[in-house]
């Protein structure tokens, strides 16, 4: 069975394991205290222009997206959020569990969260009835880029959606997870240094992006990060042996291999989009990133199934269902030719 359902079911790139395997039996301080940590800490400040920002270390996506929330927010306060939103959808109540609210809004196919729909919730909020205070009050909107849906913001929509939490004191934050497939999609006009500038925090993922496991987290607002270490600690998250994390991340960033691997899946993946066009599949929603989804019917999956593994995303009452194919640092040229070659092979004669 070939897998084309996750970008992170592989392990890790074989230069983050040598890393690893190299510093073994070295004596370190602990807690992400550590030589590498710093290293690792100085390049992301350095990458993201930002020399002010604190940045921290966490071992997965949930993880430091609650962490975060928890120390943003007040018990009061909640989270805007797509409602195809990870936070929503994929993380098992974890910013409810703390305490917060997740205020979900409804998106279109690309899952994404407009200025227009932030304000219209703050003005509602603060100008409607009853008075504001019987009501959980926004004050973190809460992004991911690429979305779950494989749709990029532009750098226009993300300064739109600084104007607007500007306007009424919300923090800006982005979940990164698959942040490298973003920033290499060919087109974009976001980077890390736009990301700096317009965020109060966001996250640079490891997991999903040839790491074995970790998410770096870049805060530049300081009260949204206020005893920061503390939460991280009270959450269970700071982990002892906190080099791992640095490691990996000197390993991704440090010769520019974050961005090879993932401009790589992405054109992997645009090879599998290519064959799904030509086979006359309808698109589930626009894609440039590692991730893309397509209709397929019952009987063409019963086809593929054999031999490759998907993620059903969407399953209509009727009609074809949304199918995610996925690809990653770890995908080889040859099972995706082969899938393509499969795939177009459903091309009705």
């Amino acid at each position: 069975m070939i897998y084309f359902d996750c970008d992170y079911s592989q392990g890790a790139h074989p230069k983050i394991l040598e890393r690893l395997t190299s510093t073994n039996l070295e004596q370190t301080p602990g807690y992400g205290c550590d030589p590498y940590c710093d290293q690792a800490r100085a390049l992301i400040r350095e990458l993201c222009g930002a020399p002010a920002a604190d940045v921290h270390f966490l071992v997965g996506g949930t993880q430091v997206n609650a962490t975060f929330l928890n120390a943003a927010l007040r018990g009061h306060q909640g989270v805007l959020s797509a409602a195809a939103g990870h936070i929503h959808c994929h993380e098992t109540g974890a910013p409810e569990a703390g305490g917060h609210k997740v205020l979900a809004l409804p998106t279109g196919p690309e899952g994404k969260l407009s200025a227009a729909q932030v304000e219209e919730q703050c003005a509602a909020h603060y100008q409607g009835s009853p008075p504001p205070e019987h009501m959980v009050q926004p004050k973190v909107v809460y992004i991911s880029h690429p979305t779950e849906n494989g749709a990029l913001y532009s750098l226009a929509e993300l300064e739109a959606l600084r104007a607007v939490c500007g306007r009424w004191g919300l923090y800006l934050y982005v979940d990164g997870a698959r942040l490298g497939y973003g920033l290499t999609a060919p087109g974009t006009d976001v980077d890390l240094p736009a990301l700096a500038r317009l965020c109060d925090g966001f996250t640079i993922g490891g997991t999903k992006c040839g790491a074995l496991f970790g998410e770096a987290l870049v805060i530049t607002n300081p009260d949204a990060g206020q005893d920061f270490r503390y939460y991280i600690k009270q959450g269970g998250g700071m982990l002892a042996k906190g080099r791992l994390l640095g490691l990996q991340f000197l390993a991704l960033l440090e010769d520019g291999l974050y961005f090879t691997i993932c401009r790589q899946a992405n054109a992997l993946a645009d090879r599998l989009a290519e064959a799904c066009q030509e086979a006359g599949l309808p698109e589930y929603a626009p894609s440039a990133t590692n991730q893309r989804f397509f209709l397929f019917t019952q009987e063409q999956m019963a086809r593929l199934s054999d031999k490759y593994a998907f993620s059903l995303w969407e399953s209509p009452p009727e009609g074809p269902a949304a199918y995610r194919l996925c690809t990653s640092w770890g995908t080889s040229p040859q099972d995706v030719e082969a899938l393509a070659a499969d795939i177009r092979a459903l091309r009705p004669q």
